[in-house]
């Protein structure tokens, strides 16, 4: 599956950093593909195939640059015109499901057949579900071997290969070097900026496509931070995680004029690497293509001036989708400040102790079973947000409810809308941010129908629904921006007031 390249031509002559994991370049003179933003000379058009995936170009023969290393591109958009099955199974892939189990594993849990989903696959991605696990895991090996310190042995297993073996294999078959030559050859990163390594830790640079607004990122997850679990700085983020048992936790840095995320990652098993980086990912959106978003929700005259004011609004997701739904189940009624410090008393009950480098950061979210078996009574909560936090609590430890992006929207609704005490707007909330799916809408919140309406007036749950039609597949982008709409308006007549005093 390759790609018409007039229609990228501008993009990959300027090396346009918008375009960057949109298309890789297939130099047919070298056999190499490289990213749009690549620093040798420009191929000629005549010279030159694309496709829309890494996985494409591999597929076709092409092996990836020295130079640009496509491993270290922001990666294909999800939901960029794939099916919903597609843009799924892509997420599990990516989350190591391939690694271990077979494609027959994968279509049963997206309920189509092997043979569908190896032709969705060519169809939409230009390669197998096979062919783009094999990618990603050579392309999370490259990118260890350049910017960490790691063995090559830890390398290979955080990477998914089953051997050491099979990992030397690909290497050279791909590269025609060993992973050991990669390394000794290779312009090393440096693992801190002053050039140290911490022990125990991991430092990555994740790529994004401008434009990107981190500091809105940042703010909305400062206002709804938990003490003791997140600690946000005006250019960093920083909280504890939990995988299997094992507890550890990241900060991950911004700074001006840098289409990068600097990540340092301490967590005592380097096998869940590539799970925390994806979680990482998915809470700062930085798969994310704004222009092609923005270029779409701009068409609608209700949010036409807003976006083109505020470029670069990102959805920020979360680390685990039961700590959303616990403040979003905290946060009816209240104000988000107010089901900040409930949520807190539920840390600091139930949460196990953590102690680290970054001094805020002292405890873990509690896990479902903790929630589910615990009493939250004495803390201030009202009995009827107990029983939904439990009930929902019981229905993750028990592996009838999933919050994550193996759910389907709309199956997920309903699962969790059986739950006593949770309404649509709870629902759709959670799903907007702990389901990665772009196009959830919490269309009830009071918020959105005024900022979508007419000054003074507020649309009927009904009403917004239809005026949001034409946003899909972007629905939840369009949430921030009415968000930032109604926030900016209310700011606006402040400031007015003020001037009449």
């Amino acid at each position: 599956m390759s790609l018409n390249p007039d229609d990228f031509e501008e993009a990959r002559q300027s090396r346009d950093p918008r375009f960057d994991g949109r298309f890789f370049v297939g130099v047919l003179t070298t056999g190499i593909y490289c990213r749009p933003v690549c620093p040798v000379k420009v191929p000629r058009k005549e010279n030159v195939q694309l496709y829309p995936t890494a996985a494409a170009a591999a597929t076709a023969g092409f092996r990836p640059c020295l130079r640009c290393r496509p491993e270290s591109s922001p990666g294909t958009p999800a939901w960029a015109g794939s099916s919903w099955k597609v843009s799924r199974a892509l997420q599990l892939i990516d989350q190591g499901m391939l690694d271990n189990g077979k494609v027959a594993t994968l279509a049963a849990e997206l309920e189509v057949g092997p043979r569908q989903l190896n032709r969705l696959f060519r169809e939409h991605i230009g390669a197998t579900p096979v062919e783009v696990a094999q990618t990603r895991r050579l392309h999370f090996a490259k990118k260890l071997i350049d910017e960490t310190d790691m063995s090559l042995s830890d390398v290979c297993f955080a990477a998914g290969f089953g051997s050491v073996r099979r990992f030397n294999a690909v290497f050279n078959k791909t590269y025609a070097r060993s992973p050991g030559e990669l390394r000794k050859s290779g312009n090393r990163r440096a693992a801190r900026p002053d050039g140290s390594a911490g022990a125990g830790s991991v430092r990555l640079s994740l790529s994004f496509r401008p434009p990107f607004d981190w500091q809105a990122c940042l703010d909305f997850l400062a206002y709804r931070a938990i003490p003791g679990v997140e600690v946000v700085s005006a250019n960093s983020y920083a909280r504890t995680i939990a995988i299997d048992g094992y507890h550890g936790h990241f900060v991950a840095q911004f700074s001006e004029g840098s289409n990068a995320l600097q990540l340092q990652i301490d967590f005592p098993k380097s096998r869940y690497l590539y799970q925390i980086i994806d979680r990482v990912r998915s809470i700062f959106d930085l798969r994310a293509d704004s222009e092609q978003i923005e270029q779409h929700l701009i068409q609608d005259p209700c949010l036409r001036r807003v976006v083109k004011r505020n470029p670069g609004l990102r959805v920020p997701g979360c680390w685990d989708g039961l700590e959303v739904a616990v403040r979003a189940i905290l946060g009816q009624q209240v104000t988000v400040k107010a089901a900040s410090t409930l949520v807190a008393r539920v840390v600091a009950k139930y949460g196990q102790a953590y102690s680290c480098d970054q001094a805020a950061l002292t405890r873990v979210f509690p896990v479902a079973s903790e929630l589910a078996d615990g009493t939250l009574d004495g803390l201030g909560i009202v009995s009827a947000r107990i029983a939904a936090i439990q009930s929902v609590a019981r229905l993750v430890a028990d592996g009838e409810l999933d919050i994550s992006c193996h759910t389907a929207t709309e199956e997920f609704i309903e699962r969790i809308c059986q739950c006593k005490g949770i309404g649509a707007w709870t629902a759709h909330y959670i799903a907007m941010r702990a389901l990665d799916d772009p196009n959830a809408f919490p269309h009830s919140d009071l918020i959105l129908r005024r900022a979508a309406a007419e000054p003074g007036a507020t649309l009927t749950p009904r009403q917004l629904l239809n005026l949001a039609e034409p946003w899909q597949p972007w629905r939840a982008y369009a949430v921030l921006y009415l968000w930032k709409k109604y926030q900016q308006s209310v700011r606006g007549k402040s400031i007015k007031k003020e001037g009449k005093k």
